[in-house]
């Protein structure tokens, strides 16, 4: 998608509580520095090497980009692994920013974040209480369960619920955790189970991701809504939603784009489809417009 002769990778760390988040700095080879700079998290169980193309696309529109994978995720360290904790990974967001703030090569003034489903919920809830941020593009973000999942039983629930519930005592006896699949076929036990998101999956190459959670993730998720934060955002605000999204609803992924300077941009596509290359890379061509048009 980008051109990567103007563009240099260098790995970076920073420390994010005890752990270390391990992540790569992209930066425009030719533009004027300091850069803008663009902060990207991944969404839910996903890491940093699915997004390299997001992030150079965006180098090579002379905004630099930072990837990174929360605590307990990809290349970051944290015990145990594929345990979600939202406060960390905000924090993790969070201490991002200022190791991005420091670079000498990097504009302090300029710093947006980016972030995807999961992570476009993180985008909005990090704006809302850090004045560092300079914009924010959310896409598919999530805000909240919906009070049915569509495609799922009572009975599929019930097993799932099953499954939080015998994982979270686990962890409350600091044993491992009780792991279920992230994603898996309609009908089989897993967070996210329907044809659509089994066919994204299949077609992923990632030597990071790994396809299981700890479930006790979905109770905090239950009460986690960064829309009741989102109209405190004074910045330039981006809200990228499917039409069909039937993942991270539309209707509730639009009250996200509540602030005094938010862009509401609907795709006529499902959640995953987002991740499709046609449509990916219209997406990432209006996000890295708004991007050029509220940084450089």
């Amino acid at each position: 998608m980008a051109s990567t002769t103007n563009i240099e990778r260098q790995k970076i760390a920073f420390n994010s509580g005890k752990d270390t988040c391990r992540g790569y700095l992209y930066m425009p080879k030719k533009a004027a520095k300091p850069f803008p700079c663009v902060i990207l998290g991944h969404g839910f169980t996903g890491t940093q090497d699915r997004l390299q193309g997001n992030a150079e696309y965006f180098a090579s529109n002379g905004i630099a980009a930072l990837t990174f994978d929360y605590r307990n995720f990809g290349e970051s360290t944290g015990q145990p692994r594929q345990v979600i904790k939202i406060n960390n990974q905000l924090e993790d967001f969070k201490n991002a920013i200022s190791f991005a703030a420091v670079q000498t090569a990097i504009d302090p003034a300029k710093i947006a974040l980016w972030g995807s489903s999961l992570g476009g919920g993180h985008v909005i809830s990090v704006a809302a209480q850090d004045p560092r941020v300079a914009a924010v593009v959310a896409q598919v973000p999530f805000n909240g369960f919906p009070k049915k999942v569509e495609g799922r039983t009572k009975q599929e629930t019930n097993r799932l619920l099953s499954a939080m519930f015998k994982d979270i005592i686990r962890g409350w006896l600091h044993l491992k955790p009780l792991y279920i699949k992230a994603v898996g076929r309609p009908g089989e036990l897993a967070v996210m189970a329907s044809k659509e998101a089994e066919k994204t999956i299949e077609a992923m190459n990632s030597e990071q991701w790994q396809n299981k959670v700890a479930p006790r993730a979905l109770f905090d998720m239950m009460r986690y809504k960064p829309g009741r934060t989102a109209h405190l955002i004074q910045v330039p605000v981006m809200v990228c939603v499917g039409k069909y999204d039937k993942e991270t609803l539309g209707t509730l992924a639009k009250q996200l784009a509540t602030g005094p300077k938010a862009e509401l941009h609907e795709y006529p596509v499902a959640h995953f489809d987002f991740y499709r290359p046609d449509i990916r890379k219209q997406v990432l061509e209006d996000q890295a417009a708004f991007l050029v048009r509220n940084l450089i």
